[in-house]
């Protein structure tokens, strides 16, 4: 018995998440009126993506002193405890939040615990719990052009129980559901676990870290981002990189991270927009076969507010620039793709759902092709990832079946085939034959 293994990450995943899609919420832009108001008039459209994760970016004031742009950056806070008046006022925000509850929407709230705004009264009333440079000034993150915030010191045992307080103020007063917290790998892995602990006493929650850390599914979080599965799709799309760099990432989640840590498989967020592009720009003819493979590979999928209208422009960052919503195929697609993710087990997110399995093909610089499955439903994936034609053939036997087409629109059955042609970028998904798709 002094072998047995350890388990080190004993969170357990909560039911409601086992099939959940998180979607994200920038208020400013998300309306005409950049309100809470405008964020609750669109949930129903939100929950009939199928989303089930409201994650709205923060809320707070926005500290003046070194502002960026005419309205500055939502993660320079300047009160923990307060509402932007931007935004509306604690009545708009518990109805948006009771709203979100009656369609069966989890709201999380975007949490900046690494930084403050330079006008935030902690400054001056606790000058103490902010880190110094080596000239003893307040200091913004080393390295980073962060000149509108300046960093805490997590070494002061006062800042942690206030940042706590304020976390649990939220949950307590307004029923909140959890938490996304900003730069989490900035701030010391002890103290998330003294938030899990005292977030939990109030009532289970769900927490994202901004973050690519195995331990902090250790410490606490539900789930990480996948910035390397990003980053590696991101390079196959541009040509820039083999499609053996999904397969490390793929082989490196299976083996070195806990089965029930959820990653967060993206193809673009409020960041990536302001500073990379729209997800046109960062995926070009590759983008419908990474929304794919988001959706349907290992992990939880996210969308950002504006990809189902076809995200046509890159957000400002610091000013008001709503989105232009419209009717787009990307919505349409992504639909299709979360409907079949609730619908079939195997695809289910972290323990709930089935591994990937590989099925080796003739073209593996080109194809990605994979199995997940589920007593007698299996979910067949094929991705050409590159700019050619691939005329394609599979080995093994995982992935003989008859299936039914998910984008034929008749639903036609296919035979048992060992042969496939793809265009350039193009996708297939089967489903097995005995499943009903409508």
């Amino acid at each position: 018995m002094a072998y047995s293994p350890a388990n080190l990450y004993p969170l357990p995943q909560p039911g409601w998440s086992k099939d959940a899609v998180i979607y994200q919420v920038n208020t400013r832009q998300f309306s005409q009126a950049g309100t809470f108001e405008g964020v609750t008039e669109k949930l129903a459209h939100i929950a009939g993506l199928g989303a089930k994760i409201l994650w709205l970016m923060p809320i707070h004031p926005i500290g003046e002193k070194h502002r960026k742009g005419e309205l500055g950056s939502p993660y320079a806070v300047k009160d923990y405890f307060a509402i932007n008046p931007e935004f509306g006022d604690e009545s708009s925000l518990r109805r948006l939040i009771d709203e979100a509850h009656g369609l069966g929407l989890k709201v999380i709230l975007d949490w900046v615990p690494n930084h403050s705004a330079w006008d935030n009264h902690l400054v001056t009333q606790h000058p103490e719990w902010y880190a110094r440079d080596y000239k003893g000034d307040f200091r913004p993150s080393p390295w980073w052009d962060w000149s509108d915030i300046i960093e805490f010191d997590y070494d002061q045992p006062g800042l942690r129980k206030y940042m706590v307080k304020a976390m649990a103020y939220w949950v307590e007063e307004f029923g909140i559901d959890g938490y996304r917290c900003d730069v989490a790998g900035y701030v010391p892995n002890d103290f998330w676990r003294q938030l899990r602990t005292a977030l939990d006493n109030i009532k289970p929650v769900f927490l994202l870290a901004e973050w690519e850390d195995r331990d902090l599914h250790r410490d606490g979080f539900n789930m990480t981002y996948a910035w390397s599965w990003n980053e590696a799709m991101h390079d196959i799309a541009h040509q820039k990189a083999p499609v053996d760099r999904l397969r490390k990432y793929y082989s490196w989640n299976e083996r070195a991270w806990p089965r029930s840590a959820y990653r967060m498989t993206f193809v673009s967020n409020h960041d990536k927009n302001a500073w990379d592009g729209t997800q046109q720009e960062q995926f070009g003819e590759c983008l419908e076969a990474a929304i794919v493979l988001s959706v349907l590979g290992e992990g939880m999928p996210l969308i950002h507010n504006g990809q189902e209208a076809g995200e046509s422009k890159r957000l400002a960052f610091f000013e008001r620039d709503p989105i232009d919503w419209q009717d787009h195929p990307i919505g349409d697609l992504y639909r299709k793709l979360i409907h079949l993710k609730k619908r079939v087990p195997a695809l289910w997110n972290g323990e709930y759902g089935a591994r990937m399995i590989q099925v080796p093909n003739s073209l593996p610089d080109q194809v990605l092709s994979f199995v997940r499955r589920q007593d007698d439903v299996k979910v067949f994936v094929v991705l050409n990832l590159s700019a050619d034609t691939a005329d394609v053939d599979f080995h093994e036997n995982l992935y003989r079946d008859e299936y039914i087409d998910l984008f034929e629109a008749s639903c036609t059955r296919i035979p048992r085939t060992d042969n496939l042609s793809l265009p350039p970028w193009a996708y297939r998904v089967f489903v097995s034959a005995n499943f009903p798709l409508i």
